[in-house]
């Protein structure tokens, strides 16, 4: 089924990341700004947690805490699942579904390479898919 350095080559390794001092806010306007629903957080150039809008919604609004007054370092996921560039799609689904979590950092001895999502990994099965599907009706064909 491919592994998640396909991904990063399709999709590219670019992350964007804040640092764990950052005020909620900011990281909001950030993940706006980008379009993107996560932040990975890095400290002294290392991956320390990441931040999401599932973070967000239950570690800050439902918690009554105030989004212009909570740092990051308070609310981010810590405990990371990360995976390889190696690693298969078929795990990484696992993960993600075994874990409750939509995205996936990639690290290469321990640096951060890129990030997966649940939408990247669905795109490349539906990419995989339609290629097969196509070889397929080419050989059934006979073209």
């Amino acid at each position: 089924m491919g592994a998640v350095q396909s991904i990063l080559k399709a999709k590219g390794g670019a992350t964007f990341s804040i640092a764990p001092d950052t005020i909620v806010y900011r990281a909001l306007e950030i993940m706006v700004e980008r379009n993107v629903s996560a932040l990975v957080v890095i400290e002294n150039d290392r991956l320390v947690g990441i931040f999401s809008e599932k973070d967000y919604a239950r570690k800050v609004i439902l918690k009554g805490k105030a989004s212009k007054q909570t740092k990051i370092r308070d609310i981010m996921s810590a405990n990371l699942i990360t995976v390889s560039p190696s690693s298969s799609i078929d795990e990484c689904m696992q993960l993600m579904t075994n874990n409750f979590i939509r995205h996936l950092p990639v690290l290469k001895d321990d640096q951060l390479v890129g990030i997966i999502s649940i939408g990247d990994v669905v795109k490349h099965i539906i990419d995989e898919q339609k290629f097969i599907i196509q070889n397929m009706e080419q050989y059934i064909g006979g073209n």
